[in-house]
């Protein structure tokens, strides 16, 4: 059994949310980490939630969620 492991940080569950779609689009399994009571007190979880990948599948996550980064280089 894999374990799991922080392959980024979000400052809200929307982004996290966002992120987790492009994952699954390329077939890797991934889950958000955030203590706000299930998206109830999304206000708790500011700068903490996570998103996780199997360890073996981080690599592939990494390569995936690197067009975030650019996109967030074009916008400036």
């Amino acid at each position: 059994m894999a374990g799991f492991v922080v392959v980024k940080y979000f400052l809200n569950r929307h982004d996290a949310g966002l992120a987790q779609g492009l994952l699954s689009g390329g077939e890797v399994e991934s889950v958000v980490d955030a203590d706000d009571c299930g998206g109830m007190r999304q206000g708790m979880s500011i700068g903490r939630i996570r998103l996780l990948v199997p360890d073996f599948q981080l690599e592939r996550a990494k390569e995936l969620l690197a067009v975030l980064e650019i996109e967030k280089e074009e916008d400036i």
